[in-house]
């Protein structure tokens, strides 16, 4: 103690006042302030052997919450379950009933898919709902297309979709390909823009020998409008049964390759067309820059 403050050098008559305030009842902090006792080992020493007012022995909310989780345990609860019923955490419940036996499954795994599939129904219709609403909002956007706009959506969609010429390998052919109807469908609004003739169009099915080859062939005759002179023959691609496929059933119809014939210069103007909008693009980015 000789480097103690001389407060405090009246260890025992120190130690007294301590003990007489814990006994009437105060905290350690108001004992500490009182006696002006800034230091913890010297105020532990200070009340050493002295058992806390009853009134600080508050019960610790955690074992109640135990008890009560091991208790809805061994009433065969889930723990998501116990989770529900007393709000804590999933990993606190997995510490305190590790010990306890799992409770007997009720149901089967396919009867708790099809319950919660159940409660999940309003939710997906929402969804669904909400994402129809959206779909129709932005098709309602796009209005009326004039000539230009539909010229050049047409030259990004071939760029996308299109057969393009390689380096090593020419290919100034315009053939395009797709499974989607739409696109089918807007590229052949587009070559007749164009004033590609009818009689130039060559079409070809393309799609996998487990699907409905002839409903195949016929729903995109009757999509096109073409005579069945324009059509090639089909070509069947052989299924893997080791292969994952999800473009099966009644609405799979594989995809439909639109050529035209004679087009090398149609092609070249389409390349042309293309570096054209990149350049066009590149100018409009610059002013927005600035």
């Amino acid at each position: 103690m000789a480097n103690a403050p001389s407060r405090y050098a009246d260890f025992e008559s120190l130690r007294e006042q301590a003990v007489a305030l814990r006994r009437e009842g105060l905290s350690r902090r108001r004992i500490r302030d009182r006696l002006r006792v800034h230091n913890n080992d010297l105020l532990n020493r200070l009340l050493e052997g002295e058992p806390p007012p009853e009134w600080t022995k508050r019960a610790n909310a955690k074992d109640d919450l135990r008890a009560k989780a091991r208790e809805l345990r061994l009433q065969g609860m889930t723990y998501d379950r116990i989770q529900v019923e007393l709000g804590c955490s999933k990993s606190s419940i997995s510490l305190w009933v590790r010990d306890l036996p799992k409770p007997e499954r009720k149901r089967t795994r396919e009867q708790a898919s099809e319950i919660a599939r159940r409660g999940w129904e309003p939710v997906m219709r929402r969804r669904e709902a909400e994402r129809i609403r959206t779909k129709k909002a932005a098709e309602a956007e796009i209005g009326t297309l004039t000539p230009r706009e539909l010229f050049l959506a047409g030259v990004n969609l071939y760029r996308a979709e299109g057969t393009k010429d390689k380096t090593y390998e020419r290919r100034e052919t315009v053939s395009f390909v797709n499974s989607d109807p739409g696109m089918i469908e807007v590229y052949l609004a587009w070559l007749r823009l164009l004033g590609v003739e009818a009689e130039r169009l060559r079409f070809y099915v393309h799609i996998h020998e487990s699907a409905d080859i002839p409903a195949a062939e016929q729903y995109w005759a009757d999509l096109t409008g073409a005579a069945p002179s324009a059509f090639g023959k089909t070509t069947v691609k052989k299924h893997s049964p080791k292969t994952n496929r999800n473009n099966t059933g009644a609405n799979y119809r594989g995809c439909l390759v639109v050529r035209v014939l004679q087009s090398a210069d149609l092609y070249r103007r389409i390349e042309g067309w293309w570096y054209g909008i990149v350049g066009a693009a590149k100018q409009a980015d610059q002013k927005n820059r600035t």
